[in-house]
């Protein structure tokens, strides 16, 4: 049967101060008045029932994720007491689901993201569950066509293409987020597509890569699913790793007893990790300001200016250009849009100085 899993943890720190230690990004209302998380859920409506959806997010957040998605059932939100990187968000449910249904096939598709059009990710998705299916041996991921030469995304090296199905290719490596000269040698091959960080596969077959390649992590889950009452004690010991690194490249490589496809997703994708993703994805005034919330602008242009304060306060910006304002209750942010990477560092040096109250 067909399963989902919407992995939904992290913090966001990109997006600080929107997102806090107890509202993190894919929880806010950011896009058209929904969350990523809601967004995210809608995007596989009618493929599976709402029963077969499962999240993994952070256990501080369970609560608020059956507020937000209160069609899943709460036995299918699956809180991790801490973060232990994407392995363990994708190991941890394919543990659980396989203990349910021995012939369970999962796609883990991430929380974060926007994608048009829908139709399109649909499209791939039914195809991608149609070649697990029928390959037990496959562990499937999604490329996504590149459009510039990004140089923040990894990309996969595409194969040969896989009899029977249209737009299935082997893939023959995983890149690291290449400089911008590679990226573009790789956007002129051809060769390349944007690795998504989603996947579909047979429960089973993850968790046999898992046997091969990390015994200790598979043990680790298989004890968890079958006694989730020992999850405050097992779960923060498990190794922190990313799934690419774990299995994904190492069964690349010859590495394990399965082999990595890849199924073709042409849309236009958006990884909403920090303020210019965000940016695009806001109403903008006549020169170029993405705005939410009030505010007056004079003499300003391609700011993103966001007030969420809930006393009546104005943001008001006068000969400003490129700058991120973020007002919040308790918070003010000001920055050039080409530093905005930095506020981790920000986030870091607030904590250092005022504690844990404002991360």
């Amino acid at each position: 049967m067909r399963y989902v899993v919407i992995m939904a943890g992290g913090s966001g720190k990109r997006l600080w101060p929107l997102s806090r230690q107890d509202m993190p990004k894919q929880l806010l209302n950011l896009v058209g008045g929904k969350s990523l998380l809601r967004i995210a859920f809608e995007r596989v409506s009618g493929l599976v029932e709402p029963d077969r959806i499962l999240v993994c997010t952070g256990a501080d957040y369970a609560d608020v994720v059956q507020s937000e998605l209160p069609e899943v059932e709460a036995g299918n939100i699956l809180g991790e007491p801490v973060g232990r990187d994407s392995l363990n968000a994708v190991a941890w449910p394919a543990a659980v689901l396989a203990q349910r249904d021995p012939d369970a096939v999962v796609a883990m598709l991430t929380a974060d993201h926007i994608m048009h059009p829908v139709s399109e990710f649909q499209s791939a998705l039914r195809q991608a569950f149609e070649v697990a299916e029928a390959d037990q041996h496959a562990l499937v991921t999604f490329g996504v066509v590149p459009t510039t030469a990004h140089t923040g995304y990894g990309y996969l090296h595409r194969g040969d293409a896989v009899s029977g199905f249209t737009d299935v290719c082997e893939v023959q490596a995983f890149r690291e987020k290449p400089d911008l000269v590679t990226a573009q040698s790789y956007l002129e091959s051809g060769a390349y597509w944007w690795n998504s960080g989603m996947f579909v596969w047979r429960a089973s077959t993850l968790l046999d890569q898992l046997s091969i390649l990390l015994p200790d992590t598979h043990r680790a889950v298989v004890e968890l699913a079958v006694h989730p009452d020992r999850l405050a004690d097992i779960y923060p010991r498990l190794e922190k790793i990313s799934v690419d690194y774990a299995v994904m490249e190492p069964v690349s490589q010859g590495r394990g007893s399965a082999h990595v496809l890849a199924v073709r997703l042409p849309i236009t994708w958006h990884d909403v990790g920090g303020f210019a993703a965000l940016g695009e994805h806001l109403p903008r005034d006549a020169t170029g300001n993405a705005l939410q919330g009030t505010s007056v602008l004079v003499d300003s242009s391609d700011n993103l200016v966001i007030n969420q304060s809930e006393d009546g306060r104005v943001v008001a910006v006068v000969g400003l250009r490129d700058t991120v304002i973020v007002q919040t209750p308790d918070i003010t942010l000001v920055c050039p849009m080409g530093q905005a990477e930095r506020i981790k560092e920000l986030v870091a040096a607030v904590t250092d100085q005022l504690g844990g109250n404002y991360a």
